[in-house]
């Protein structure tokens, strides 16, 4: 610990006395003898105590860090530090609100705080989250906090050429490629990114969430126009009571449709396209291939591309593990290869728009991990990059006015996008 020297006074005096002190100290300063000078600053030391992140002192205790393992609970990692199964219950009752001990997630970092070898920890944090950690105060008077970084938000624009992927040349504009997964949401259901074509490019107005000058979120993209072979389409941010609709084109359409666009959410590539004569790479026999194959790593997530019910879920011979999906009366979907289905999937589960059903595989008949995405229309194969949607409900009639107004403000600010905070900020709170 650091000691620093603290200058003034530190005593009390009875107020007798005190007005005696100060008529001597007068009564010298006026008689010049110099008295005064005999008077010196009273200094004492005080202890600065230095704390870390947490809020605990440093330099006074013994940290030991670890990480929860799979078969650890918060009750046995507390215990193995020698702290009795009383306090723990105790310090569990204090938690309600702040901390669930079932929710003791494994890999995650935890510190204990020991004052000297062999001693039961004073404190013990857990890290709950990037951005939060709860802090328990394992001394007599038990108490357990929330500690939670600062996280702050900043207006961005970029605009980004595609040469390589998406991903990749959203870093090289200088833009988080948590942007990248944004952009895949938002526009889901009207552009595939797995055929994104050199020159394609996006601008984007939007909101970036950081901690300690790391992106860790991404929050509205206000505007954003994509541009693939001299077509735009523009797409801004706006809320309408009474639906969960965020994100619409420049017309007041919902960039939401009945059908997503593609049954994978991370990028990849597609190895093989809608074919009624392809020659199949392992019995290299000439047949069709009604579907797309999508080269993705094993496990990755299969998204079902609209709301429906499973009509067959099971290994299909060459298809390997299977999941089809009835939509309505005309459109069917099938999802081929999987390594493994999702938890609780079984025929007749009503599944919706995004949901995980599955996970990218190589069973049946593969060469390697992908996907095989198939689409009935009426019972014909379709080819599914090329299957129009229907967007969800437009902008309400009564909304149209402010919408158009929301519209126009925010084109003009990311066409003109300044680095006046003032301007932004303006702008945005007329919205």
């Amino acid at each position: 610990m650091r000691k620093v020297r603290y200058k003034g006074e530190f005593t009390r005096v009875l107020p007798g006395l005190a007005v005696l002190m100060i008529f001597v100290v007068l009564l010298a300063a006026c008689n010049g003898n110099g008295a005064s000078d005999e008077i010196s600053e009273q200094e004492h030391w005080v202890e600065e105590v230095s704390t870390d992140y947490f809020g605990i002192p440093q330099d006074k205790y013994i940290v030991v860090e670890g990480k929860v393992g799979a078969r650890d609970y918060f009750s046995t990692v507390l215990n193995g530090f020698g702290v009795p199964l009383g306090k723990v219950n105790d310090l569990v009752s204090k938690s309600r609100g702040i901390f669930d001990a079932t929710a003791f997630k494994t890999g995650q970092p935890y510190y204990a705080y020991l004052p000297a070898e062999g001693e039961a920890p004073d404190f013990f944090v857990y890290q709950k989250d990037n951005l939060s950690a709860v802090v328990f105060d394992l001394r007599d008077t038990l108490a357990v906090s929330l500690v939670q970084k600062q996280v702050d938000v900043e207006q961005k624009y970029v605009e980004v050429e595609i040469s390589s992927s998406l991903w990749n040349d959203i870093q090289d504009a200088g833009a988080s490629p948590l942007l990248a997964i944004k952009l895949s949401e938002i526009y889901a259901w009207s552009v595939d990114f797995f055929g994104l074509q050199k020159g394609d490019s996006f601008k984007v107005l939007y909101n970036e969430y950081s901690c300690d000058g790391e992106a860790i979120d991404i929050g509205e993209v206000w505007f954003s126009t994509f541009t693939s072979g001299g077509k735009s389409i523009e797409c801004l941010y706006f809320e309408e009571e009474g639906t969960s609709n965020r994100y619409w084109n420049t017309d007041g359409e919902s960039m939401r449709k009945s059908f997503l666009k593609c049954p994978l959410k991370y990028f990849s590539r597609i190895s093989s396209g809608f074919s009624y004569a392809r020659r199949h790479p392992i019995t290299r026999v000439v047949r069709p291939h009604t579907g797309v194959d999508y080269a993705a790593p094993t496990g990755t997530p299969v998204l079902t591309i609209g709301d429906g019910v499973v009509i067959e879920k099971g290994y299909k011979g060459g298809g390997g593990n299977t999941v089809k999906i009835r939509h309505n009366s005309v459109y069917t979907t099938a999802y081929l290869h999987l390594s493994k289905y999702a938890s609780g999937l079984k025929v007749g589960s009503r599944v919706s728009q995004g949901q995980v059903i599955g996970y990218v595989g190589s069973t049946g008949m593969s060469t390697g991990p992908h996907l095989d995405f198939r689409v009935w229309k009426n019972g014909t194969p379709i080819n599914p990059l090329k299957m129009e949607s229907p967007p969800a409900e437009p902008i309400k009639e009564a909304n149209k006015a402010k919408f158009e107004a929301c519209r126009d403000s925010l084109r003009h600010l990311a066409s003109n996008f300044v680095t006046s905070q003032y301007y932004r900020d303006y702008v945005l709170d007329l919205l």
